[in-house]
């Protein structure tokens, strides 16, 4: 109630933070070239979802948009806000909320006389219209205050549906490859059986494909075999070059193959009469009824409501407090700019962009590492200057100190750099007193394993980017090359690829592993609540979200009404606040529902040392020994969902190095959590 009394408040206070640090946001990007390699891996991380969902919505509209008119408003709205944004690190894209809301438009608007196929973008105009203004309105009345009620379930059932419905999309759309697509002559040769069966079975070969070698792609950095910048080279485009490797490999069919088979991506060229139209659909939304206009409300609640939930966790992901972000958010003001891009995008006949997972957090990701690499960069050159000076220990970690100071741009970095570097200092000054096995300190290894988690802070990636997903719109010939049937293995891709860091899917998972052979999952890295919650709770707890799940999903295919399907995720904060809480115990629910990731170093018994020393050593220095780069670094802590995990020691460890007792004293955990009577 304090929030609707004080009318921009929130959004006041947000100019005047991001308005400090501005200039800093533009001055913050220049290091050189550096800049181009977080700027092409966030491209080509955008800009390939944006395709496919283009493809998608061509098909579910009947070709009333395509790739165009999605690429064209991920540029328009990622370069309003790289440049008038709050928070510049958030990338902003069309996603599939989107395009399953605007599914839900069209077969609605095709099925009413009023409005018909002519109509759908004028109508979708309207929608767009009332859904910035609510968005406008809930900036207005510091609305994004109220993010911190949807936890951990609410955002992981959300990425689940997402998920199921990629897949889901995926299969439909191989099945499809068997048939003739509306609007086409099935006359034509290519319609033939023999060769819609041909253009199906390349379709199960280009799209399982892609899915393998996509997925393998992605788990580069973890190859035994390449150099360490071939390995990172392959796992931040690895999808990229995959799609193109696939597309290259669909020309190597026979000649006798009809032209059409296999079937490639419906994509317009920009000057065509098709893609003009969307520019002036302004000029149609006054011929649609005033029935409609205010019947648009109802989708609009809808669509806001999904925007304020999907644009609020993708900034919260995007500047998670493990990257020790200087710069302060802005969560009312790029709710309010997201009003104004929603608005722009409804009058110009585009399908809307906002803030996208994975996305921006992997962009956050991909300027950690830059940022680290040139602090460390500067750090070990001073390191090693004062060695040759035969400086003392104390006077390396002054000198490190200074530079890690002249470095960070933050205002408040004097309070916070002496916290930050405690541990670096501990390691140098450790080997001063003869800890160290050589009584030496060595710059390369210590930086490494204790530096702190650095974001170069800055618009100009974020901008680039963004231009360069509109000069793809340029290259629609080269897109058209693209088969369909390696899109719907990209669908696939996306959504096995997101399933890993969702705690949702790994209890589900836990479930079907035997009570003989749950041991194995504490051996391994598991999360916390695994040792911390008794197996019962974590079997309820499951289970109501499996079961949750199922009524979402059924919703997404109820005939024009499934447009309600986000209405069960806002429900989730009373469920939350007042039901759950009766089933579960309080510390228990905290854990299953925790607000950050956090993992355990899994120990096997075996392997248990009695020297606590031994494990302590090797936890700090053991990934700057076997020569991890930062991006494996980032990368083994961070969930493919964006999320920095949390690692700890487990709770049987901790109790282990306390007393110096004998392994077989910590069976009783593994025991419980076997048979299942914590």
């Amino acid at each position: 109630m304090d929030n609707m009394r004080s009318p921009f408040r929130g959004v006041i206070k947000d100019i005047k933070g991001r308005l400090a640090c501005y200039k800093r946001d533009w001055i913050e990007a220049y290091c050189g070239i550096r800049i181009l390699a977080p700027t092409a891996y966030i491209f080509f991380a955008s800009a390939l979802p944006v395709i496919a969902f283009g493809e998608q919505l061509s098909r579910e509209t009947d070709r009333s948009l395509s790739t165009i008119e999605t690429l064209c408003s991920t540029a328009i709205c990622g370069i309003i806000h790289s440049i008038f944004g709050g928070q510049p690190l958030l990338i902003l894209g069309v996603a599939e909320p989107t395009v399953i809301m605007y599914t839900y438009l069209y077969n609605f608007s095709k099925g009413r006389p009023a409005l018909g196929r002519e109509l759908y973008l004028a109508w979708a105009g309207w929608v767009c219209v009332w859904t910035a203004t609510m968005l406008i309105l809930l900036a207005i009345f510091n609305a994004c205050t109220i993010i911190t009620k949807f936890t951990r379930i609410a955002g992981e059932l959300f990425g689940m549906l997402i998920a199921v419905l990629f897949l889901q999309e995926a299969i439909k759309g191989v099945v499809t490859e068997f048939s003739v697509p509306i609007d086409e002559n099935p006359n034509e040769e290519k319609y033939e059986f023999q060769w819609l069966y041909t253009n199906g079975l390349l379709a199960i070969i280009f799209s399982f494909g892609l899915l393998f070698t996509a997925l393998k792609s992605r788990k580069a950095r973890s190859w035994h075999s390449g150099t360490g910048w071939l390995r990172s080279f392959v796992a931040d485009y690895g999808v990229p070059l995959m799609v193109v490797l696939w597309t290259v490999l669909s020309y190597s069919v026979p000649g006798k193959v009809p032209s059409g088979v296999p079937r490639r991506l419906f994509c317009p060229l920009p000057w065509e009469s098709g893609s003009l139209y969307h520019w002036t659909v302004i000029k149609d939304m006054g011929k649609v009824p005033v029935a409609y206009i205010f019947v648009a409300i109802i989708p609009a609640m809808m669509i806001a409501g999904l925007y304020f939930f999907d644009h609020s966790v993708a900034s919260q992901m995007a500047q998670q407090k493990e990257y020790n972000l200087q710069n302060p958010s802005a969560y009312h003001y790029d709710m309010l700019l997201l009003g104004i891009t929603t608005l722009l995008c409804g009058l110009l006949g585009l399908p809307p962009s906002n803030g996208v997972l994975p996305q921006s957090p992997m962009h956050t990701r991909s300027l950690a590492v830059l940022k680290r690499q040139l602090i460390r960069k500067k750090m070990v050159k001073s390191a090693k200057e004062c060695i040759k000076m035969q400086a003392s220990n104390s006077e390396i970690y002054g000198k490190m100190q200074a530079v890690f100071i002249e470095m960070d741009t933050s205002p408040a970095k004097n309070s916070s750099v002496h916290k930050e570097l405690e541990n670096l200092k501990e390691a140098v000054m450790s080997c001063e007193d003869g800890v160290d096995a050589t009584g030496k300190f060595d710059p390369e290894k210590h930086i490494d394993a204790h530096l702190p988690v650095r974001v170069n802070e800055q618009r100009i990636s974020n901008l680039l980017q963004s231009l360069l997903v509109g000069v793809a719109v340029l290259a629609t010939p080269v897109m058209k090359m693209i088969p369909t049937s390696v899109l719907w293995g990209y669908f696939a891709y996306m959504a096995i690829d997101s399933l890993p860091g969702n705690q949702f899917w790994d209890r589900l998972l836990l479930l079907f592993i035997t009570p003989a052979r749950r041991f194995k999952v504490l051996e391994g890295v598991h999360a916390s609540f695994v040792e911390s919650v008794p197996f019962r709770y974590i079997v309820t707890f499951t289970l109501f979200q499996l079961v949750y799940f199922l009524v979402c999903y059924g919703i997404t295919w109820i005939p024009i009404a499934g447009i309600m399907f986000p209405v069960p995720f806002f429900l989730l904060i009373s469920i939350r606040e007042h039901l759950l809480p009766k089933f579960f115990p309080p510390h228990h629910l905290q854990e299953l529902d925790a607000a950050e990731y956090e993992e355990i170093d899994g120990l096997p018994l075996h392997k248990r040392s009695f020297s606590t020393g031994e494990a302590e050593q090797s936890s700090d220095e053991e990934n700057a020994a076997i020569g991890l780069s930062s991006q494996e670094i980032l990368d083994s802590i961070t969930t493919h969902r964006g999320e920095l995990k949390l690692r700890s020691v487990s709770f049987s460890e901790r109790q282990f190095q306390a007393s110096h007792a004998p392994p077989l004293q910590t069976l009783p955990i593994f025991l419980k959590f076997t048979l299942g009577m914590a």
